[in-house]
């Protein structure tokens, strides 16, 4: 194990830069932190760089940047890198902090003059970093602990109070009136419960459940429970919910498409509504726990420890094999037993012990 760096940065910050997490799930986990930074630094300039789907999405309704900066991932244009570094360079950013642990986030800070940059030393990014932070490692591999925690470990160092583990998101008016029209139009509101399912995953197949076994538990659920079952996906995710509708063969089973172009936004307000969600692990997963809504997790190649959020109303299922968690995109040996071992009853018995 490797220690931090005693060295803390002093004085009033007058212009923070927070360097935001890419995925969906990592930027719920990192709210804590991102608001403990607010709070403890109230009169402070505080500019949010990210992507446009979660500063504009994820992250609407908060009050906790001052100045959002968007970028991508090309060198030119509006949204650039040589426009993201130009634009920091005119706020004489104070403090940089870095939320992704990527080379590309620690050179828009350096290039941008920042005075002081935080941020885990990984990817060959140490000589960019004022104060570094390390995983704890044991025998040079990397030990699995929560992200939730390594977010809050960079507020910590950049002085602001302990931001303890809970998640927070906020919905719109907009959303939610979209949402209101959709139970009008659905009839949702005669149902004692609306279970939510999200099929998909950004990471990789190998995260993801069967359609056959969403389907069966699909059935399963209208069947035995007064409850609608509601499918949400993102936009290039249509057919799997499609293909779920289709083989639950059930009048009760609806999608995200037929209320609106999916966006995260609409994901929120949808999931403030869920009785239960059962996904994969990926971000609606901790977007549901943000909101406070019980939540089956479903892992099948992937730590539980990375991604743990110490939330008490979810439920973990894994189904554990010498050969994982292996943390890959795509099942090496071809047989994704991991995933296709966890069968509908075991979910649907997790969905039970949450409705009580």
């Amino acid at each position: 194990m490797q220690c931090e760096w005693s060295i803390r940065p002093t004085g009033k910050y007058k212009t923070i830069a927070i360097i935001l997490p890419n995925w969906v799930g990592d930027a719920v986990m990192a709210t804590p932190a991102i608001r403990s930074i607010r709070y403890s630094y109230p009169y402070a300039y505080i500019i949010g760089i990210g992507q446009p789907h979660i500063v504009y999405d994820l992250y609407s309704g908060t009050s906790w940047f001052d100045e959002i900066i968007t970028y991508s991932k090309t060198f030119i244009g509006k949204n650039g890198l040589f426009s993201t570094i130009n634009k920091l360079t005119y706020h004489k950013i104070d403090i940089a902090i870095l939320f992704p642990n990527s080379l590309r986030a620690a050179i828009i800070a350096y290039l941008s003059n920042s005075k002081h940059i935080i941020g885990f030393v990984r990817y060959y990014r140490s000589m960019y970093l004022h104060q570094k932070l390390y995983h704890y490692r044991y025998n040079s591999h990397l030990v699995p602990l929560p992200i939730i925690l390594d977010y809050n470990r960079l507020a910590i160092a950049a002085g602001a109070a302990d931001p303890g583990i809970q998640m927070q998101l906020f919905t719109q008016k907009k959303y939610e009136e979209k949402v209101d029209n959709f139970w009008r139009q659905k009839k949702l509101h005669s149902y004692k419960y609306t279970i939510m399912f999200h099929p998909a995953a950004a990471f990789g197949q190998a995260k993801m459940w069967p359609v056959s076994h969403f389907a069966l538990l699909a059935r399963r659920i209208v069947q035995n429970i007064d409850a609608a079952v509601i499918i949400l996906h993102g936009p290039n995710e249509l057919h799997i919910a499609c293909s779920i509708v289709e083989a639950s063969r059930s009048n009760h089973i609806y999608y995200m498409n037929e209320l609106s172009p999916p966006s995260l936004n609409l994901t929120k307000a949808l999931l403030r509504r869920a009785s239960v969600l059962v996904t994969t692990d990926s971000g609606p997963r901790h977007i549901a726990a943000a909101l406070g809504r019980p939540v089956v997790a479903l892992f099948g190649p992937t730590h539980i420890s990375w991604t743990d959020t110490f939330y008490d109303k979810e439920i973990k299922l894994q189904v554990k094999y010498e050969c994982g968690p292996c943390q890959r995109r795509e099942c090496v040996n071809y047989h994704h037993r991991c995933m296709h071992d966890l069968k509908p009853d075991q979910v649907f018995d997790a969905i039970l012990k949450l409705l009580k």
